[in-house]
């Protein structure tokens, strides 16, 4: 069975930044997610501050989650800080509810 990036996205709905109550797909955190033929799945994922203290909750969440899926062979979250994080990488309907 193939992994699909639409399925994986929708599993990293279910992260969520206890801080504020978000998915991590909605907060633009995600930057980019590479799936190989074999079922490895690379997530280039980023936090909304380099202090984020959750950074390692957060990782091993979006890890854990993907790694349960049927055709995944192997999770690699990969912490990135380029380009810096901003509140408009928001979801439009997120940053609305949220008056942004």
């Amino acid at each position: 069975m193939s992994v699909i990036k639409e399925t994986v996205t929708d599993a990293l709905r279910s992260v969520m930044d206890p801080e504020i109550g978000i998915d991590v797909v909605s907060l633009g955190l995600i930057y980019d997610l590479n799936i190989s033929s074999d079922g490895d799945v690379h997530i280039k994922m980023t936090m909304t501050t380099p202090g984020c203290p959750l950074v390692g909750m957060m990782t091993e969440d979006a890890k854990n989650v993907i790694e349960t899926m049927d055709g995944v062979k192997s999770v690699d979250v990969e912490l990135v800080w380029d380009p810096p994080w901003t509140p408009d990488m928001i979801d439009p309907e997120v940053r609305a509810r949220l008056g942004i």
